[in-house]
């Protein structure tokens, strides 16, 4: 079953975070992964959620996601992208 991660994110070092821009795409294509969504307009329709950068990750399923996730190439970015935003992230299974 197709797995997505959310993510919400809040730039607060833009040139940090362009440079983990730069690096995490390889890192996600190995783990089968690819962009469905990376930033863009944001426009918010209903409740109160700051419209900040959003990203919608798609993988094969779970397990692919967390190997991801969890994984000793992302480790370091995940650093990276912590000194350069705040970050909202969900993990969901598809249908």
């Amino acid at each position: 079953m197709t797995a997505y991660i959310y993510a919400n994110v809040n730039v607060t070092d833009p040139a940090l975070f362009e440079e983990y821009r730069a690096l995490v795409p390889a890192v996600i294509k190995a783990y089968g992964g690819r962009y469905l969504v990376r930033g863009g307009a944001t426009e918010v329709l209903e409740g109160d959620r700051p419209a900040h950068r959003n990203v919608l990750l798609e993988f094969p399923d779970m397990a692919s996601l967390k190997a991801f996730y969890h994984s000793a190439e992302y480790k370091p970015l995940i650093a990276m992208r912590e000194r350069a935003a705040t970050t909202s992230l969900m993990a969901i299974e598809g249908v």
